[in-house]
């Protein structure tokens, strides 16, 4: 009894160490995978690892079949247990089912970390491995490997965008001086910012935001991607020649006037009455966004807050800067998951209980 449960000890511990290696590789995706998930996955044989790989973009191989290329004997696989974040698909989309090729190679031991949400999968690759003989085990670092995936999860559970609110605020609680832009984060806060929005998928702001600060909405202080810019133009007032427009990233404009697409512009129609936000969401659903930062002013802040349609809140605090006067912060209440000192600033990172 002793020596069983000590072996089931040992195996937990084998399986923790392989697992948060295949999350340290599906982390190398963040911000390029969108619309599929964070993918990590080893192979590990006779206790070393003889395979790695990470899903790198969608319409790529998944996870599982770069670590099994990687495998250079493939006579090793039929004696192995691979270890993957995701439960292997179970569906023909761009690439086959990796759960049908994991039976092929004849693989006896399949680990898993989280359970697919997607409705073409959902439990039907582990169905199909468990049918064919294949042991699975499931549930280690389940936590992590579904942290990995908050935005990929939220998008098929709740059928929306995962909800990152951002802003930045005076040690008085000022977003601005005088109701008129000012500089609050410092050059650190400026780098952490910019790689908020390489890593997710979208950036929201509101029509008064575009007007007052004519921003581009980019990634500019680090490496990655530009992420999608919505704008908030009910009448569409946001004039042509404004940075949104320009071709370095997708932009949709959400309007209650046109529904047109022109190059890398997307004029989308939405109702803008009592369920503005419900409907938003549908709306970013159904064009596949899995996550957005709304970097808005306080009113548009103040409706995601009011209607609890969001999952965290980045707030940069300038601890050294009192303004004040001029537009209140929006003020949560739920104390920070973490906070970061980044010189005289403070970022403090909230999560939607």
């Amino acid at each position: 009894m002793f020596l069983s449960m000590l072996d089931f000890l040992l195996d937990m511990e084998e399986h923790h160490i392989y697992m948060q290696r295949a999350l340290q590789l599906a982390k190398k995706a963040l911000g390029n995978t969108y619309p599929n998930p964070l993918v990590g996955s080893v192979i590990v044989s006779n206790g070393k690892i003889i395979g790695e790989g990470w899903h790198h973009k969608a319409g790529e191989p998944h996870a599982e079949i770069n670590a099994i290329n990687y495998v250079k004997d493939k006579e090793q696989l039929k004696d192995s247990t691979i270890y993957v974040t995701l439960e292997p698909c179970a569906h023909h989309g761009k690439t086959p089912p990796c759960a049908v090729k994991i039976v092929e190679l004849g693989i006896p031991r399949v680990v898993i970390g989280s359970m697919d949400p997607h409705d073409k999968v959902n439990g039907k690759g582990k169905a199909i491995l468990e049918a064919a003989g294949t042991e699975v085990i499931t549930g280690i670092l389940e936590a992590e490997c579904d942290e990995l995936n908050k935005r990929f999860f939220t998008y098929h559970r709740k059928q929306r965008p995962y909800i990152i609110l951002k802003w930045a605020e005076s040690a008085d609680g000022f977003m601005d001086k005088d109701f008129q832009p000012y500089a609050i984060s410092n050059a650190l806060s400026q780098q952490k910012n910019h790689q908020l929005r390489a890593d997710e998928q979208a950036i929201l702001v509101g029509t008064k935001t575009v007007l007052n600060d004519n921003p581009g909405l980019t990634v500019r202080e680090v490496s990655g991607n530009n992420p999608v810019r919505i704008i908030l133009d009910r009448e569409l007032k946001v004039p042509v020649d404004y940075k949104v427009f320009n071709d370095e990233a997708v932009t949709f404009i959400i309007n209650e006037k046109k529904e047109k697409a022109e190059g890398n512009v997307h004029w989308l129609k939405a109702d803008f009455g009592e369920n503005f936000l419900p409907d938003l969401m549908q709306v970013l659903y159904k064009h596949q966004i899995q996550s957005v930062i709304i970097e808005g002013g306080a009113y548009t802040l103040n409706q995601f807050i009011e209607h609890d349609i969001w999952d965290e809140a980045w707030v940069f605090k300038a601890e050294n800067l009192f303004l004040n006067n001029g537009t209140k912060a929006p003020e949560l209440q739920y104390e920070a998951q973490t906070i970061e000192q980044l010189r005289d600033n403070q970022l403090k990172i909230y999560r939607n209980k």
